[in-house]
């Protein structure tokens, strides 16, 4: 087990295996498993600053692809249970898509997802409100990590970087 996890760690390693460690991380992130991308993305973003764009393009993909599998997961969940529909359900039907623009907030960000697909709520708008979301979130994020000078985080990773 012990060589099976140090193997784990050595794939996602990102000097070697790069933008595809950030794409399965922002990916595997966005589902219903408790894991964030932002250190992959930044760590990434740190590393090859020229690529700014891409690693937050690559993320947003890979995090909004698994944000799609929450949403077929909630889908069907709803055929296989049927459940009475409670107010904060109804909210969320009543608002439609553009709720999925929270998609990126932390804990409630993936669960909503897999509601949306549970309320069958229109799959390609979902998507789309879901990618404006974890797009804005990625670039907000690692350009305040990377360009936002003398910050707690900055002092936070000093000791890393030396």
């Amino acid at each position: 087990m012990e060589a099976f996890v140090l193997r784990l760690i050595e794939w996602f390693a990102l000097p070697r295996h790069g933008l595809s460690s950030v794409f399965v991380i922002a990916f595997v992130s966005a589902t219903l498993l408790p894991m964030g991308s932002e250190p992959a993305v930044f760590g990434y973003a740190k590393l090859n600053p020229d690529q700014f764009w891409v690693v937050v393009f690559v993320a947003t993909a890979g995090n909004t692809l698994g944000g799609m599998v929450d949403y077929w997961m909630g889908y069907g969940a709803h055929e296989a249970f049927a459940r009475k529909r409670e107010s904060h359900i109804r909210w969320l039907e009543r608002l439609g898509p553009k709720v999925l623009f929270f998609a990126w907030l932390p804990v409630v960000g993936d669960p909503l997802c897999a509601v949306a697909g549970w309320l069958k709520l229109a799959f390609w708008p979902c998507v789309f409100w879901m990618s404006i979301g974890k797009f804005l979130r990625y670039t907000l994020m690692t350009a305040a990590l990377l360009w936002v000078p003398n910050s707690w985080w900055t002092q936070l990773l000093k000791p890393l970087s030396g």
